[in-house]
């Protein structure tokens, strides 16, 4: 047999056997005169070692980086390591049923993943199997989980704000379709809370949501599969699921598998809300993967395109032009620092790749204000262009106020007497923060945001204690949306403070002032 002839040769339709044909000289079929004859080629090679879910292989000399690979068990695998002589090959599953000397064959595929709408509702893990026991999925249509971001000239400018419902983001840190808002703080401050009532405040508005749980416990995906469940919000997501149990490989492959399934609406020009949580632990499963894999670990043991693991990921969320349908894909990366160290490796390697961060506090945590967001940490670099009208006109002095605030308040620890001025600062400080205050799973909509915000920089506020300010809220947007429904409809639709709405959220706060008393 030539030299070139690498693998095995089958020659399918008349099932002639090679072998007899170079030995004993046997005539083929001719494949180009048989119809039902094709000639196919295979690179085959053999497991040289394998351990940890990684499989070292000889004999695959062509195969190319991201190839799903096919073991003689059955079991895949994923090319993820190039040398001159061997490649590595990562295992999603089935670890146990793969050893030296077992063969191996290229299948010249990429790996991909089921997309389309039969995945809304369901949770399933980065293969696209589902977890939820709701039974196969049957799309019709794969796309491959790594492909290259859209170009500059298939963008357009961040201008449609999308609406997280909190009150704190959307006044201060607008966020926008298409941007990229990171979500970063110290565990336990509330990063996911944000991205959950970012979601649930999406109902009704045409965004499909893909929530990817990346190294998190299962009994927290529980917990978020029924509130999502209970609010209704399932039905326009997909959760993609990469539990703390399941090996490095599928963790690495979560956030790629999520956007591949978001990019699949965006091309069809859907809008589209991905949330990444977390990066932290996908940057530490694929340093997992690289030392595995022998190779050179860098800064804090990381591998050297660490950078290029984030930045390829978080470059596919956009906004297409009119001319590709307008379609965006707006991204929620969460990363967890340590003590508050934004300056740590991971963390700064991500803030360089996003347009904006929201940054919680232990801090503010511990103190009770929630969402924990720090004003003057955070920042939208491109979601003030997307901001409603009436909001950016009605928010203009919070960042401010929150800032004179912040900086005052600390001199009252020290016990000493203030001036009128100083006092007042303050008093107007925490009745804003008390304004920002949110419970968890409650977002509010753009006219119940607008008139809070109407009341509070009017001055309306002043004589209402800080103590009575919860109840206010309760009962303004009772009034709003019992009584004043064509004005909540209005700010909702239009956005825009014209003379006729502003009139309408003077009676509608001074109503509510007059029928309760909040001293």
């Amino acid at each position: 047999m030539p030299n070139w002839c690498v693998g095995a040769l089958r020659v399918r339709g008349k099932q002639k056997d090679l072998q007899n044909f170079v030995l004993n000289g046997l005539e083929p079929c001719d494949p180009f005169k048989d119809e039902h004859a094709k000639l196919e080629l295979d690179e085959v090679g053999e497991v040289v070692s394998d351990g940890d879910g990684i499989a070292v292989c000889c004999g695959l000399n062509q195969a190319f980086y991201g190839e799903k690979v096919i073991f003689e068990s059955g079991v895949e695998g994923m090319v993820l390591n190039l040398e001159e002589d061997k490649v590595g090959v990562v295992l999603f599953d089935g670890i146990d049923q793969v050893h030296a000397g077992m063969s191996v064959k290229r299948t010249h595929e990429v790996m991909d993943i089921c997309v389309g709408d039969e995945l809304l509702g369901r949770v399933i893990n980065p293969l696209g199997q589902p977890l939820d026991g709701k039974g196969e999925i049957n799309t019709g249509k794969r796309n491959p989980v790594e492909k290259i971001a859209p170009g500059v000239m298939t963008r357009k400018s961040v201008d449609r704000t999308l609406e997280t419902g909190i009150l704190a983001i959307d006044s201060v840190v607008p966020i926008g379709k298409g941007q990229r808002e990171l979500i970063i703080g110290d565990r336990k401050t509330g990063k996911t809370q944000i991205a959950i009532d970012t979601i649930l405040n999406q109902k009704g508005k045409n965004v499909n949501c893909i929530y990817v749980a990346i190294g998190q416990k299962q009994s927290t995906i529980a917990n978020i599969v029924r509130i999502l469940q209970e609010q209704g919000a399932m039905e326009y997501t997909t959760i993609v699921l990469a539990s703390a149990s399941d090996l490095a490989p599928l963790q690495y492959l979560a956030p790629y598998a999520g956007v591949s399934i978001g990019e699949e609406w965006m091309a069809q020009g859907k809008d589209v809300l991905i949330v990444y949580d977390d990066l932290s632990k996908h940057a530490a499963a694929y340093r997992t993967l690289s030392l595995l894999l022998k190779r050179p670990p860098g800064r804090e043991a990381y591998p050297g395109d660490v950078f290029y693991l984030h930045s390829r990921l978080l470059e596919r969320a956009a906004q297409l032009n009119d001319d590709l349908g307008n379609g965006s894909i707006t991204a929620l990366p969460i990363i967890e620092t340590q003590a508050g160290d934004i300056s740590a490796y991971i963390p700064t390697n991500v803030i360089s790749i996003t347009d904006g961060q929201l940054f919680l506090t232990t801090e503010l945590f511990n103190s009770g204000q929630r969402p924990a967001i720090d004003p003057g940490l955070s920042v939208s670099r491109v979601g003030g262009a997307a901001q409603k009208q009436i909001i950016k006109k009605l928010s203009g002095g919070i960042k401010l106020s929150l800032a004179q605030y912040r900086e005052l308040e600390a001199f009252t620890k020290f016990g000493s007497e203030l001036d009128e001025n100083t006092a007042k600062v303050i008093a107007h400080g925490k009745r804003l923060m008390e304004c920002l205050r949110q419970n968890a799973n409650s977002p509010y909509s753009g006219a119940e945001e607008a008139s809070l915000l109407f009341a509070f920089t009017k001055n309306y506020l002043k004589d209402v204690s800080v103590e009575k300010i919860d109840k206010f809220k309760s009962d303004l947007f009772n009034q709003l949306n019992n009584f004043e429904a064509d004005l909540a409809n209005k700010m909702n639709t239009e956005a825009k403070l014209t003379d006729d709405v502003q009139d309408g959220l003077k009676r509608l706060v001074e109503t509510v002032l007059e029928q309760n008393d909040y001293e």
